[in-house]
């Protein structure tokens, strides 16, 4: 149903820009620069587990917005918000919210510029975060001949969910490196604006590596090929895994606000980045998104979150 809303509104979108709606982030040319702007929207009921402190949710709308701007190969300059409040909401829980938006001002080095308050039936934030760039990555920019790479790992964070929803008896140690990534994520800002000179096409994994994936071919009219055994993909997850009998292969490439970027780039630039990255797969002439493993091709199944889909 959300692609559905989508489409609909977008049917009347007719001046939208330079850029056309559908990447991580809006733009504007402005001189010899892009100015960038996203917004993402934080609902408690929907967005936030109770295991998650306040002060992790104001930074985790934080880091949703300036996670968009990486992937556009963009600098964060500024961040705003507007803050829908319930009538019987806690203060002290409304002071840490604010408590972990100001520690993410910090840690992404961005001011916060403007803000909003209103009432409303649940507690809603809906970031917006501004940012710059000379060359923009988009979603459609993806070349035949590209590597298709991941920085960090992915999967721990749904795993983390389904330690917490399933009660999933693991040790201490995996459900500290589970939930690292499920409560405090973080945006891959400094890899974002590497990749903005050497990148052909980007995006961050906000609803699964999967669903990324299958928009980058979507949007490049490409087709991608990823290898299993290549995924970064961490034991605690092939552990959560194994305690609920699902395939781990699919678990990670269903997990969503991960944070990290997906891009595709020429061999010749890979060893112009200086950061961690794994080689996942190869852009190919065609349509669709492929998985191989044990010497077998199969089509990737279109896995991940959307809003307002039937449970």
């Amino acid at each position: 149903m959300e692609r559905e809303i989508i489409e609909l509104f977008m049917k009347y979108f007719k001046n939208q820009g330079e850029l056309p709606l559908g990447d991580d982030t809006g733009a504007l040319k402005l001189g010899g620069e892009w100015l960038i702007a996203t917004n993402d929207m934080l609902v408690k009921s929907t967005d936030v587990p109770e295991i998650m402190t306040p002060e992790q949710v104001g930074f985790k709308v934080f880091t949703m917005n300036v996670s968009d701007v990486a992937a556009m190969g963009g600098k964060p300059i500024g961040f705003l918000f507007s803050l829908g409040v319930p009538r019987d909401i806690d203060m002290e829980y409304l002071e840490a919210i604010a408590k972990g938006i100001a520690k993410a001002s910090d840690f992404y080095s961005t001011p916060i510029i403007s803000a909003d308050t209103n009432e409303a039936c649940d507690l809603i934030i809906d970031g917006i975060a501004l940012g710059e760039t000379k060359r923009l990555l988009t979603r459609s920019g993806a070349k035949e001949g590209d590597l298709v790479c991941v920085t960090g790992d992915i999967g721990r964070a749904l795993a983390g969910l389904k330690v917490y929803f399933d009660n999933l008896g693991v040790s201490p140690k995996t459900r500290k490196a589970l939930y690292e990534k499920l409560l405090e994520p973080k945006a891959r800002l400094r890899e974002g604006q590497i990749l903005s000179n050497y990148a052909n096409a980007a995006i961050d994994i906000s609803d699964g590596m999967s669903k990324e994936l299958h928009l980058i071919a979507e949007m490049s009219k490409v087709r991608i090929t990823i290898y299993a055994e290549k995924l970064p993909i961490r034991k605690e997850v092939f552990e959560v895994a194994e305690l609920l009998g699902v395939d781990p292969i699919n678990l990670a490439l269903a997990s969503g606000e991960e944070f990290e970027l997906i891009f595709t780039i020429p061999e010749e630039h890979l060893e112009k980045l200086d950061f961690e990255f794994s080689i996942i797969g190869e852009v190919e002439k065609g349509e669709g998104v492929y998985l191989q493993r044990d010497g077998k091709l199969e089509r990737m199944p279109l896995l991940g979150w959307e809003h307002l889909a039937k449970p």
